[in-house]
């Protein structure tokens, strides 16, 4: 399903980019993806946030670093019926409240949260905003993967805070893949980047999105300022590579199998 009008409690629902550099990002996301991405109505309240859209679908939001230490990246959001309460639940599982819950005017309610094993993930209680609007579609979001070290730790955590099920499956040239299951639907990924990545990477959650073709995306991105982390490759859910735009946010694209395709 690509429109989107709701979310089951327990899915990803929404992403934001944190970046030094606004406009520099809605220029380059913009070239890449063809998303507008434009001022909120109320950005004097909402520190400047603005909404990418396509076709006039919200995709996903852009917001500037506040504090120095703020990580440039592209975050995850998972819908939940209470915010309040699943941050308590995070707390009681061994994770820490990085950001209480508050309200964003009357678009919902957040929190951000951070697994035992150091990946951050947001919470949001939907309110007039329920997430994006379009996904699973190229140039929008078709995944959420979380890349930790510590699998057990990761599933016994987000079991517990979102009642995730979990579903191992080994495939060549990937090792142990964990499918994240709310019921029988899929609603993301787990991948152990233990020796996969340089060691100084943290545990993260990273954002896929759709694309026709993901070497002319890799291309054009490198065209626009981008960099490539993991070169284009074949693997059994499409064609995908991990890049980072030119204000090091790292995120992936793919062109998904018709079986390989994520949730959103």
């Amino acid at each position: 399903m690509s429109e989107r009008t709701s979310y089951a409690p327990g899915t990803p629902c929404w992403i934001d980019l944190s970046t030094p550099d606004q406009d520099g990002a809605a220029d380059f996301y913009g070239a890449l993806f063809g998303w507008s991405v434009e001022e909120d109505e109320n950005a004097e309240q909402t520190g400047g946030y603005r909404v990418a859209r396509l076709r006039d679908k919200a995709i996903g939001g852009v917001m500037k670093v506040m504090q120095e230490d703020q990580p440039v990246a592209w975050a995850s959001y998972v819908s939940v019926g209470d915010a309040d309460a699943t941050a308590a639940k995070a707390r009681e599982a061994g994770g820490a409240v990085m950001v209480e819950p508050m309200d964003v005017l009357d678009y919902g309610r957040m929190a951000f949260v951070i697994d035992p094993t150091g990946a951050a993930i947001g919470l949001w209680q939907p309110g007039v905003n329920v997430g994006a609007g379009l996904v699973n579609e190229p140039n929008s979001l078709v995944w959420n993967e979380l890349n930790t070290r510590d699998v057990p730790a990761a599933k016994e955590f987000y079991g517990a805070v979102f009642g995730w099920g979990f579903e191992d499956n080994e495939y060549e040239g990937v090792g142990v893949y964990t499918s994240l299951k709310l019921g029988e639907d899929t609603v993301g990924g787990m991948l152990d980047i233990t020796g996969r990545v340089p060691d100084e990477v943290p545990a993260n959650w990273l954002v896929y999105f759709a694309v026709e073709d993901v070497d002319a995306t890799v291309a054009k991105l490198r065209e626009l300022g981008g960099s490539v982390n993991m070169e284009p490759m074949d693997i059994v859910a499409g064609r995908f590579a991990v890049v980072s735009d030119p204000f090091g946010a790292v995120f992936a694209v793919i062109k998904p199998n018709p079986m390989g395709e994520g949730q959103a």
